[in-house]
């Protein structure tokens, strides 16, 4: 017996009023769980079950604790939730740190049993073949995402799809090499494309192009350096002395034909332009346009004041609805000021606000006395789509704050004003640690994220949950996947062709280099573009540049505003006419956090506990 579905205690109080007094009344059958060979006689029933396996994608990246603040995106504001183990490189088999359900070990070979179950059944003789295709298909995609998770995470692991019962006393598996866990997944992520072909693209379920993208991304990391015997034990003599490097990388063949499989896949996506969205510009965006339509893609169609067409660019979503109160639906809550009443979670550090370049193509300079007195001024517009600085104009404060703040700012600096009595004095800033309203849950940065966070004026996050959804695939990944591995084959007028398209949809103007300065180029509009979408953690390590990054210290700004002379101003408000604002950037305190990049980190340790259920396992390098 499978149990499936928990029927309500209204169905079975129904049921048991209606039945006759027949032998039926004794019937001792479970009426709470439905035998597996109705499941898998009955259609509505059989979608259910795989339907209920996407709960493994969980909130999609919508935690209280993000992936990126375990990157060189964001620090989290609350202490001792396991992200410093990972951060400090302190992680360990005992102690891994904060991992996200998504990428849970034990959580992940759940799913995959449930996947080989529907597989296995939706395979039978005794299905319509015709009508079990896109349940078969959404079943590969999911074994097939599943796997990806896992392998990009801790490496090799096993693939092994043997449905196991209670009773099985055998269990003892070995990891699979890396390149065996690749072919497994592309075979099943073809397996997916071929049997969804014609399925309709529904909201939140797998559909051809999401097979193909996914494809894309694990052909992507497979051509990578981290994943290349040669280029890994070049840069880390722990990686060069693992005693097992088959787990981690390709330890033969070329990485140019990786690179060729990786483009040729990622072509496959650009070939479906019906969820393209405004890359067809040949010049520019202006530079408001520019914000807009990377805030309408962010939001997903989530939002009432955004263009719902820039939907299109999800390939695939996780959606939340009203009726289910899940995390997903509290990212304001989760992420926004303090002086809006939300948590400050995970935000924004320095190192990337300086990322953004200049509107005109430039890197941003401290050094440079006009940029370092107007930071956030004439910048790449996904900057003010993306982070809430200070000074930024925001919604509606709530109604107890409000006559603090009639003009809706972001204050995260500490001001001089008149009081009453007519002396200065510091004002400190209504989103900051020192603010009259919630200290505790104010910024460490100086910053805060807006992406995700729906700007409908009526939304009030700290008690409204939002619709905006996570984006699992983007067709803008695809197309940034194909312009790596482009470039990594030479291509280089064919790599800004298409890396041109996504900043000019930005606002920003085209990029011109070659070579070595065209990667880093394209690296860095990865890092914008992508930001908080769980890419920066995987990418630092398959570029194998982090050390260099992810262990850099997390950074801060520290902001004053002097009033200039004859200025008399007893309410605060950012205004550069009657304030001198000076910005001096430090790095946190390390009683906060203190990052530092040990090799080991290039993959999570296999748990204590799954190397003692499992003695075949061999643990990553450095644990």
């Amino acid at each position: 017996m499978k149990k499936i579905v928990n029927i309500s205690l209204l169905m079975l109080v129904l049921s048991a009023s209606l039945q006759s007094c027949n032998d039926d009344f004794v019937n001792t059958k479970p009426l709470s769980e439905i035998p597996e060979e109705t499941v898998w006689s009955d259609a509505g029933l059989s979608e259910a079950f795989v339907l209920e396996i996407y709960n493994g994608f969980g909130v999609g990246g919508f935690y209280e604790q993000e992936m990126a603040s375990m990157t060189d995106e964001a620090i989290f504001t609350h202490p001792n939730r396991g992200i410093n183990t990972v951060t400090e490189s302190r992680s360990n088999p005992a102690d891994q740190g904060y991992i996200m359900d998504t990428y849970e070990y034990g959580r992940m070979y759940t799913r995959i049993r449930a996947t080989n179950i529907a597989i296995k059944n939706l395979s039978s003789p005794k299905f319509d073949q015709a009508k079990a295709a896109n349940l078969l298909g959404e079943a590969y995609f999911l074994r097939g995402y599943y796997y990806q998770q896992l392998l990009r995470f801790y490496g090799g692991i096993p693939v092994d799809n043997k449905i196991y019962n209670l009773g099985d006393k055998d269990y003892m598996v070995p990891r699979n090499s890396y390149e065996d866990c690749v072919n497994a997944i592309v075979n099943d992520l073809d397996s997916a494309a071929s049997l969804l072909k014609t399925a309709p693209v529904v909201k939140g379920r797998a559909n051809e192009t999401a097979a193909l993208a996914l494809k894309s991304r694990v052909l992507l990391y497979a051509a990578s350096d981290l994943h290349d015997m040669n280029k890994a034990g070049a840069k880390s003599a722990l990686l060069k002395s693992y005693s097992k490097p088959e787990y981690l990388m390709y330890t033969s063949g070329s990485q140019a034909e990786r690179w060729k499989k990786a483009k040729d896949a990622a072509k496959a996506v650009l070939s479906h332009a019906e969820f393209s969205y405004k890359l067809d510009l040949s010049a520019p965006a202006s530079a408001s346009d520019g914000t807009a339509n990377y805030m309408a893609l962010s939001l997903g169609g989530g939002s009432k004041v955004a263009d719902p067409a820039a939907a299109m660019d999800m390939i695939l979503g996780r959606f939340f609805i009203d009726e289910k109160d899940e995390r997903g639906g509290w990212v304001g809550r989760d992420n926004g000021p303090n002086g809006y009443h939300n948590w400050a979670g995970n935000t924004p550090i320095q190192l990337l606000v300086d990322d953004y370049e200049t509107k005109d193509g430039k890197k941003f300079d401290w050094s440079n006395t006009a940029m370092a007195a107007n930071p956030y001024q004439d910048r790449d517009p996904r900057l003010k789509a993306t982070i809430l600085y200070d000074g930024a104009d925001w919604k509606p404060r709530t109604a107890d704050v409000k006559t603090r703040d009639p003009n809706n700012q972001i204050q995260t600096g500490q001001y001089e004003i008149i009081n009453a009595a007519g002396k200065k004095v510091i004002h400190f800033g209504l989103d900051t640690r020192k603010s009259p309203i919630e200290d505790w849950n104010g910024s460490r940065t100086g910053y805060y994220i807006r992406k995700f966070t729906d700007p409908d004026p009526v939304m009030e996050d700290q008690n409204t949950r939002q619709r905006i959804p996570w984006p699992m695939l983007r067709y803008t990944e695809a197309v940034l996947n194909y312009v790596e591995a482009c470039i990594e084959l030479g291509e280089d007028t064919e790599a800004k062709t298409w890396l041109n398209k996504i900043r000019f949809r930005a606002g920003m103007p085209a990029i011109t280099e070659t070579g070595a300065a065209l990667k880093n180029r394209y690296r860095n509009e990865r890092r914008i573009e992508l930001a908080y979408e769980e890419h920066r953690f995987f990418d630092a390590r398959r570029w194998m540049i982090a050390a260099e990054t992810l262990g850099r210290k997390a950074n801060i700004v520290n902001i004053t505003g002097i009033l200039k002379d004859n200025k008399k101003v007893s309410l605060y408000k950012y205004d550069p006419t009657s304030y001198t604002y000076k910005y001096v950037v430090s790095n946190i305190d390390p009683g906060i956090e203190n990052r530092n990049w040990d090799d080991k980190m290039y993959f999570t340790s296999l748990h204590r506990d799954e190397i003692n259920r499992n003695t075949e396992l061999i643990q990553n390098p450095g644990y």
